[in-house]
């Protein structure tokens, strides 16, 4: 299956609304923003598919204009079944002078077999607010299948003003690389990893925000790493799904504290 989705938010009457909506079956988008006077628009990714099949190839575009705002959310977790070539999603995004966008997106729970590629391009303005988010999950472990699918890859890159700022490349192949080992997951299951632009802001100052929050978690392992401009990267490792989410949206609602993006 070929699912497209085509989004393009508009600033009007101080607050965001859409100027351009498109999407083919699995999908749907639905707004849901409660507060039809905030700022911010928020959508939700609805999709008919129980999850990705073989050769389903999914493609993304969001274009968030000056000035105006995006929370997007999506409504389930994204299941990868068992493949023989594999599925594909490919995200474009493009945040003009001013524009923020916040996505959390769900974990990724790859099934026995399952061979996955999502490349994330990101076009910001140097003045862009971004909260990004991703989950990853060893797949289903109420049915022992932790670690047994064949290929995870994740390709995410950030270019701001034309100029790459940021490239993530996540590869898991657990029958060439044991994800357990030291170097690895080192005994986790789950990873997830969040980066953060807020251009208004003091880096070091959300850095620190951040840190306070996640060093009473005893049951995660986290590390922060500052990256070009005022990008900030966040990595965390547990060994569930539940509490990364969790996690992750707790530090974008705490974001609030320095921007209207999340």
């Amino acid at each position: 299956m070929i699912g497209r989705i085509q989004i393009e938010t508009i600033l009007k009457e101080n607050r965001t609304v859409l100027s351009k909506e498109f999407f083919t079956p699995p999908y749907k988008v639905m707004n849901i923003t409660e507060d039809r006077k905030a700022l911010s628009l928020i959508l939700m990714l609805m999709s008919s598919s129980p999850g990705m099949l073989d050769h389903d190839e999914y493609q993304i575009d969001i274009k968030i204009k000056k000035n105006s705002s995006l929370i997007l959310k999506t409504q389930s977790y994204q299941r990868l079944f068992d493949m023989q070539s594999g599925a594909v999603q490919k995200t474009t995004i493009l945040i003009e002078e001013g524009g923020s966008l916040c996505f959390i997106p769900h974990p990724v729970v790859p099934h026995k077999n399952s061979i996955y590629l999502s490349k994330n391009e990101i076009y910001m303005h140097e003045t862009s607010s971004l909260i990004w988010g991703e989950i990853l999950t060893c797949g289903r472990k109420t049915k022992n299948e932790i670690f047994e699918f064949s290929k995870l890859q994740t390709i995410t890159s950030i270019f701001i003003n034309n100029k790459l700022a940021i490239r993530d490349n996540l590869l898991m192949q657990p029958a060439i690389i044991t994800p357990e080992n030291i170097g690895q997951l080192e005994g986790f299951t789950h990873q997830a990893g969040m980066m953060l632009h807020l251009p208004e802001y003091s880096k070091s100052e959300i850095k620190s925000m951040i840190f306070d929050f996640l060093k009473s978690e005893t049951t995660i392992r986290f590390g922060l790493s500052n990256a070009p401009g005022n990008f900030l990267v966040v990595r965390i490792l547990a060994n569930g799904a539940e509490i990364l989410f969790s996690l992750l949206h707790d530090i974008g609602n705490k974001c609030q504290n320095f921007s209207d993006v999340c």
